[in-house]
């Protein structure tokens, strides 16, 4: 094999898994040990020039990181990454004035964003510094987008999410609230040099079963009716409510039903119980507030007597799995189930809706009616108009939605310089030695053992009833340290330089999980794996391995298991091996926010 390409800035960008599977690609560890360090302010700036949103995701984000984390290796729990974030933005001081600061030059270029969502918003905050006159739409009275309809209070308070919308707004951004985009041909009419379309995916389905039509009045579209309790215009529910569906919409349905007076609310779900599509701490969540999951329930009819809804039959099914995991629902032959219920919530999913988008304008859409969209540059096939978040490619999450928006702003700013949307720079990387004397680092290099903790919650018989009350506390400081310091700073590198080395397999002794080898050169990466001291097995994790040492051994280092304890070098008498902190930035076409 040959050498592994360590200046390849994505070799050791993949080894930071938590970053690595962030699709905004925070840089986790760093603000981690920020936090450890007591400098909130310092870690919400790290996140807020990534993720722009640190107080609202260190509440309500789908944690791509957390399955990622090297922790959760080498035992049950990865680190609480999301809830961390959380404790930078609970603790930190006064970061305004270190934000860029309006009003910038004018470059001239006029930008219109449709829709106030988060894609919208990161656009704005990454290209209004740069000299853009941004004009920003939304039929809502606030910005936030989704953030702001259907996310419950209860998770995310309005007053963080205000702040940090605020944050973007006062950037000289030209906000138009409570206006709707009627039309693109009118608005690209304006003369903007460039439109960016974050407008979500905006309609819900409905499930049309016998009875839907007449039962209409109790049957509520799960996306609209939490904008309608989050705006004020829906305040109760009946007393027994049935919620359809396995997703996190369906588990804020739930609970937001729990506080508007249903007494007894029931989640029934298609699939299996482990099949669902919420992410586990929310149905976990939603199971602590006494709300029952039904599992393998179909639903077949409402039931309705003088247009008045009676409840729901479901039709029992189970899992039938192919060779190929693929999944197929069989009726087993039982009775339909009836289920009583004086209002039924549909949250089985939603869909992109752009009756606003004229069909001749050069826009081409796919036999879904979703605009074509290029994954790279997010450029439609007009080429001034980019599409973001759920708009482009149908629902996912805020921090996908983030990550959309900084890519976006890229090609739009190089749109508007006249050059190749395609062209992009390289994402920004940095090594630094962590040294500070002969073994010693200026990092926490200790492996802490103690198991995740557990994020504090308001009383129940308190939350129940007041749905703006927040559940989650968040951590106290001290746990957060105790948190903090699980984390294995795994952007903290190990760093050979095979000319130094004497060969004296001090660091293999000591390597704690035996990860490092000293062995003979294979041509097949397979064998080599499997020739270590430890067969290294996962071949979806890199494994490092060196130019020839003085023997024509060469050295091989599975990075799977590496915990970056720093023992290696410690012990190495030569400092053929150092500790370097691996600094990964992905483009950006706004100032780069430097913290610290």
């Amino acid at each position: 094999m040959k050498p592994t390409n360590t200046a390849d800035p994505e070799y050791f960008h993949k080894v930071v898994d938590c970053q690595y599977a962030c699709p905004a690609h925070t840089p986790v560890p760093e603000y981690i040990r920020l936090i450890a360090a007591g400098r909130y302010s310092d870690a919400y700036l790290v996140n807020w020039e990534s993720n722009v949103f640190p107080g609202v995701l260190g509440r309500t984000c789908d944690r791509p990181c957390e399955p990622a984390c090297r922790r959760g290796r080498v035992e049950e729990e990865p680190v609480a990454i999301c809830r961390l974030k959380r404790v930078a933005a609970d603790f930190k001081g006064e970061v305004k004035q270190r934000m860029p600061q309006a009003p910038f030059a004018k470059n001239g270029k006029k930008i219109a964003l449709v829709g106030g969502g988060p894609a919208s918003l990161t656009v704005a905050r990454d290209l209004a510094p740069q000299g853009y006159e941004i004009h920003l739409y939304d039929a809502q009275d606030k910005g936030g987008g989704f953030m702001r309809s259907q996310i419950p209070s209860f998770r995310l308070p309005e007053s963080v999410l205000d702040e940090e919308v605020g944050y973007v707004l006062d950037l000289g951004i030209d906000a138009h609230f409570n206006h709707y985009v009627e039309s693109l041909k009118d608005l690209l009419a304006k003369g903007y040099d460039a439109v960016f379309v974050g407008s979500g995916a905006p309609r819900g389905r409905d499930l049309n079963i016998p009875g839907r039509e007449e039962s209409a009045a109790n049957i509520h579209i799960g996306i609209e009716w939490l904008a309608n309790v989050a705006f004020n215009h829906i305040s109760k529910i009946g007393r027994r409510v049935i919620v359809l569906g396995g997703g996190n919409t369906a588990m804020d349905c739930c609970r937001t039903a729990r506080r508007l007076g249903g007494e007894e609310v029931k989640v029934l779900v298609r699939s299996p119980f482990a099949d669902m599509k919420a992410s586990p701490w929310e149905i976990e969540d939603a199971i602590a507030e006494d709300i029952p999951i039904l599992d393998n329930h179909v639903p077949k009819e409402y039931v309705h007597e003088n247009g008045q809804l009676k409840g729901v039959r479901f039709e029992k099914v189970k899992a039938v799995y192919d060779d190929k995991g693929k999944r197929t629902l069989v009726p087993t032959g039982e009775d339909l189930v009836f289920i009583e219920a004086d209002d039924v919530i549909c949250a089985v999913g939603q869909e992109n809706s752009f009756p606003w988008i004229e069909r001749d304008l050069g826009i081409q859409f796919d036999k879904w009616d979703v605009p074509m969209v290029d994954k790279l540059t997010f450029q439609s096939t007009l080429p001034k108009v980019f599409f973001g978040g759920d708009a482009a490619f149908g629902p996912a999450n805020i921090i996908t939605a983030v990550a959309h928006g900084h890519q976006a702003a890229v090609s739009i700013d190089l749109f508007c310089q006249g050059k190749a949307v395609g062209d992009r720079p390289a994402p920004g990387t940095k090594l630094v030695s962590t040294k500070m004397g002969i073994h010693e680092w200026n990092y926490d290099s200790q492996v802490a053992d103690d198991a995740r903790f557990a994020v504090p919650h308001a009383p129940k018989d308190k939350t129940l009833k007041d749905r703006k009350m927040e559940v989650e506390l968040g951590f106290d400081l001290q746990t957060a340290y105790k948190e903090a310091e699980r984390c294995l700073n795994c952007d903290v590198q190990t760093v050979f330089t095979e000319k130094l080395c004497i060969e004296c397999d001090a660091c293999v002794d000591i390597c704690p999980t035996d990860c490092i080898n000293f062995v003979t050169a294979e041509e097949d990466e397979a064998a080599l794996r499997a020739k270590l001291r430890v067969p290294a097995k996962n071949d979806s994790q890199d494994i490092c391995v060196s130019a020839p040492v003085a023997t024509g051994r060469i050295m091989v280092k599975d990075e799977n298991v590496c915990l970056h304890c720093g023992l290696c070098a410690e012990r190495c008498p030569t400092a053929a091996w150092d500790m370097q902190k691996f600094l990964y930035s992905v483009t950006k076409a706004s100032q780069v926010l430097k913290a610290g």
